[in-house]
């Protein structure tokens, strides 16, 4: 009997989950670390979860990574990027298709958090928040210093005796905060918008001393950072050693090294204060000393003039300028009315010449209907009608005995 037509034949999803229980049961398989370059990624936001693929010269294989473990990861995953998952493989009996499910993940040959600090970098200097542009100036003689650090940490005890030593007239106002932790960028945010909304400050101070990477994290957040941009009030950022830098102290308007450099960079320092002052003080005494010099020459000009020395002599020549010039005006007007004497005879023998007063003068006359109107042809007239003729010297009243009208031709 030939055994392999004898076997019962099994589904489609009982190969599946057979094969995939085989897997599950591999101890090496159960818990592995595979490194390769990301590809295909997918961030699937409605749900958190992570889809790619991790690849290397001669193979890949897909890979998932859930909203539980993607939400604890310290950077983002980018395609291209060559990270070292760690997790388990199994297989996904619907698709008959085996996958790394990844539980963490790191970059591979850099720390995590070094390649979050380089991401957000980019970011928000893409968008202009480190911007030379957007930087307040610092205030030169600030009375009150806002301090947004721990104040048990050496940092905050710098800070004071360096103000004291600097400028002890300067009032130091601390807001107490976490500096590292997960608790420590909600603090450090919260400080910062206490200053701005109170406004009882001229300059703030935010940092921490030194230590690791993972110590300074909390002034590499991005919440952090933006609060630290937005704030009205300048702020200086004072994290850990000169060599350490965070997202805070490209966010900032001033960035210190140290938190004594800070207080430093903040306050003016007594006698250097009093000497600038005494040099302004010299300097403008030497302006105004010139000044008065120039007035009392004016002065001294004005009095040695002949307006003010002879006063007499002054109006007498003012008053021959006077009477020259009232001359030339009398003179003037006497010419102008002579012109316009002679204009206006001329025109009144033109408006003479057409008068009709002066035709009749030569021996004609004007006769008037009894209506009053001129009389211009014959048929105005009737035989007994009244008329009268206008003369240059009177008026004619008569009767029409006859009227002859002149023949055609």
């Amino acid at each position: 009997m030939n055994t392999e037509t004898s076997r019962t034949p099994v589904t489609v999803s009982q190969l599946n989950e057979y094969i995939k229980k085989l897997v599950d049961s591999d101890g090496f398989l159960g818990s592995i670390a595979v490194t390769g370059e990301i590809s295909n990624f997918t961030n699937h936001y409605k749900t958190g979860h992570f889809y790619f693929s991790l690849k290397d010269e001669g193979a890949q294989i897909k890979a998932v990574m859930f909203r539980g473990s993607a939400s604890k990861l310290k950077f983002a995953p980018e395609n291209g990027m060559k990270v070292i998952a760690t997790g388990r493989v199994s297989v996904f009996p619907r698709d008959g298709q085996y996958q790394l499910y990844v539980e963490s993940m790191e970059p591979d040959g850099v720390g995590a958090l070094y390649v979050a600090f380089e991401q957000l970098k980019r970011r928000l200097e893409a968008e202009g928040l480190f911007s030379q542009s957007r930087k307040k100036p610092l205030p030169k003689i600030p009375t009150r210093v806002g301090i947004i650090t721990s104040p048990t940490g050496a940092a905050v005890r710098d800070m004071i005796n360096i103000s004291r030593r600097r400028f002890p007239a300067a009032k130091l106002v601390l807001y107490p905060a976490l500096v590292q932790g997960d608790g420590a960028p909600a603090q450090l945010i919260a400080g910062l918008k206490y200053f701005n909304a109170a406004k009882s400050v001229d300059v703030i101070i935010i940092g921490r001393g030194g230590g690791s990477i993972e110590d300074l994290w909390a002034f590499n957040d991005e919440g952090v950072a933006r609060a630290v941009a937005a704030s009205a009030i300048p702020v200086v950022s004072a994290v850990g050693h000169e060599t350490d830098f965070t997202i805070c102290d490209f966010a900032a308007d001033c960035r210190a090294p140290t938190p004594s450099a800070a207080a430093e960079l903040a306050l003016p320092e007594t006698n250097e204060l009093k000497a600038k002052i005494a040099a302004l003080i010299d300097r403008e005494k030497v302006v105004l000393g010139r000044r008065i010099a120039e007035s009392r020459a004016a002065v001294d000009r004005l009095a040695a003039s002949r307006a003010l020395s002879s006063p007499r002599v002054f109006i007498d020549d003012r008053r021959m300028t006077l009477a020259s010039l009232e001359e030339k005006l009398l003179s003037s007007m006497q010419a102008g009315a002579v012109r316009r004497r002679a204009q206006l005879s001329t025109e009144a023998g033109m408006l003479d010449a057409l008068s009709p007063m002066a035709v009749l003068s030569r021996g004609y006359g004007v006769l008037y209907g009894a209506d009053g109107k001129i009389i211009k042809s014959v048929n105005d007239v009737t035989v007994g009608g009244d008329i009268s003729c206008r003369t240059s010297d009177g008026e004619i009243d008569a009767r029409v005995l006859r009227v002859r009208r002149d023949t055609e031709g």
